[in-house]
């Protein structure tokens, strides 16, 4: 499975998913077409207040992704690069950026990519 965006934490958030819920079953990867090069602390609170370490994660260019071809490409607002990723099946889940969101907002947003993921590990 490979997630992503162009500069945010919902492609980290949705490889946290990935390996919370799919451990052992797929392997996640995420990368964004314009990396900031650091995890949104946003993300990294609102992951830790489920019990996942999401500052482990590193912010990655699709340049450093593996150059695979991947069973699943997840997009969530990357433009014209990923359809560059080599992939068997793309899906593009439409989820905004929660970066501006208040706690309750960014919260919403992480239930979401957690169903989201959820969903696609049942179709595998």
């Amino acid at each position: 499975m490979f997630v992503c965006v162009e500069n945010s934490c919902r492609s980290q958030i949705a490889e946290a998913f990935a390996r919370i819920h799919g451990a052992g079953k797929v392997e996640a990867y995420s990368a964004g077409s314009r990396p900031s090069g650091r995890i949104n602390l946003k993300a990294i609170d609102s992951m830790r207040e489920i019990g996942y370490d999401l500052a482990a994660h590193a912010s990655k260019s699709l340049d450093k992704a593996p150059d695979v071809e991947y069973d699943y490409a997840i997009t969530m607002g990357c433009g014209d690069e990923c359809p560059f990723v080599r992939a068997r099946h793309r899906e593009d889940w439409g989820i905004a950026d929660p970066k501006e969101l208040d706690a309750d907002g960014f919260r919403a947003v992480r239930s979401l990519i957690e169903a989201k993921v959820k969903d696609l590990l049942e179709r595998l």
